[in-house]
């Protein structure tokens, strides 16, 4: 009996069903910048709230567990904000899946695609309407989230230039705590992080919901950018909203 050996693009759970392509969607920019936010989110929320209540306490002379806390907070912070960054500049460079118009619903089609999404996620559908991309009402939530995400780094750079003392932090970053009060600043900063450990549980369920449902590879997707997708289906969306530049 003659074996085939097979190539890793060629094995079997890479290939697409019958009457399906398979696309790619997340460039390698979106999924560098998925995965750091999600590590870092995960620092930042465990340092940030032992720096809000202290949970365990130093033993020792040369302990110094607030300052490495605050370390590992100011470099995750760093990433984070390099990561929201890069997904800023690929709103406007990515391919038609990645960009802004995925986010912030203009078009009727995307509204009324909002509306019908709702109803599966509220259990009123019992299928859910495909999209190659974001569908409108995730594609909004994001959107929300990473209006969070500059609140979360504007107000965290605040309240540390009121410790580094830093001459161009101060410049960049100084007008905010004239307009806001320290301390609200830091209970905005604070209150922030339960919204993304929320949004976490929530998109996280979702997202293997729809991956569930679709059959579109959808949770190996943000690992491989490739999902996949009936062929009627894209080309439908591309003659729907042909894409410019």
């Amino acid at each position: 009996m003659k074996h085939t050996q097979l190539t890793a693009d060629a094995a079997p759970w890479r290939q697409p069903a019958p009457n399906q392509v398979r696309l790619y969607v997340w460039e390698w920019p979106i999924r560098i910048s998925h995965w750091v936010m999600v590590l870092t989110i995960v620092s930042l929320s465990i340092t940030g709230y032992y720096m809000h209540s202290p949970y365990f306490l130093a033993i020792g002379h040369t302990a110094y567990v607030m300052g490495t806390i605050r370390f590992v907070h100011l470099l995750s912070a760093f990433a984070f904000s390099f990561a929201i960054l890069l997904r800023m500049v690929w709103f406007f460079f990515g391919n038609r899946w990645v960009r802004i118009s995925q986010y912030i619903p203009t078009t009727r089609n995307r509204w009324k695609g909002m509306k019908a999404i709702a109803k599966f996620y509220t259990f009123v559908a019992w299928s859910p309407v495909a999209y190659i991309g974001h569908n409108p009402l995730a594609g909004a939530a994001y959107a929300v989230i990473y209006l969070m995400a500059i609140v979360e780094i504007l107000t965290g750079f605040a309240l540390y230039s009121q410790i580094l003392g830093s001459h161009l932090l101060t410049v960049l970053i100084g007008w905010l705590p004239r307009l806001i009060d320290i301390q609200w600043l830091r209970e905005i900063h604070f209150l922030i992080m339960f919204g993304f450990g929320m949004f976490f549980i929530h998109h996280l369920y979702t997202a293997i919901l729809v991956s569930i449902e679709e059959h579109s590879g959808l949770m190996d997707s943000i690992f491989s950018g490739y999902k996949f997708v009936p062929q009627d289906h894209l080309k439908k969306e591309l003659a729907e909203a042909p894409e410019t530049k």
